[in-house]
């Protein structure tokens, strides 16, 4: 029963540690006021409980939902419609503020809801559901993703002290552009896959 924790545990533990969608977390943390960070975690703490406990339980029948493909795809639009928007600057900021940043809750859930779909942890997830007891394994991912988040919202609050908001603003859109255009080019050539 305890490796059908730990051993989801360590594997998500590691799989996240750099992956795009701690990196996402960590921009959307550095633009969210410290205030609102435990908000802008549960958000995507509940999205992972939504995109991770559904593979879970699918278990291998996961891939049957949706092409990966088509997921990355739209995942990729996602990215690349927030990094323009945070780009766009002073004329369009009260609309970012409005939908990304005043409520964290919401942005942080949106944020990991659409690019988790198909991506390593869900697969794996559901992989691990189909040899180990699927609540275990929920537990174990769970834990994992809430350890990874944390350190990816606290590391975002440290950046956004260390460097200037308009520097930091230009750092996120490049960024969220650059995901979004890998997640598209990932469809489009299978060499680009994560």
């Amino acid at each position: 029963m305890l490796e059908d924790i730990l051993i989801p545990l360590i594997v998500i533990c590691l799989t996240e540690l750099g992956d795009k969608t701690q990196l996402s977390v960590l921009l959307l943390s550095s633009k969210t006021k410290k205030q609102n960070h435990l908000d802008l975690l549960f958000g995507i703490m509940l999205a992972f409980l939504v995109v991770d406990g559904i593979a879970i339980l699918l278990g291998e029948w996961i891939k049957y939902l949706a092409t990966t493909n088509l997921i990355n795809i739209l995942s990729g639009i996602v990215f690349v419609i927030f990094g323009i928007l945070i780009l766009r600057g002073k004329k369009e900021e009260s609309k970012i503020k409005n939908f990304n940043f005043k409520n964290p809750f919401y942005s942080g859930f949106v944020l990991i809801f659409l690019s988790e779909w198909g991506d390593k942890t869900q697969i794996v997830s559901g992989l691990f559901a189909t040899k180990y007891n699927g609540l275990m394994v929920l537990i174990g991912v769970m834990v994992a993703l809430c350890l990874v988040s944390v350190m990816s919202i606290y590391l975002g609050r440290f950046v956004s002290d260390k460097i200037e908001e308009k520097t930091m603003v230009k750092i996120a859109g490049i960024l969220f552009i650059l995901i979004g255009v890998s997640f598209i080019f990932s469809y489009m050539n299978p060499i680009f896959l994560m």
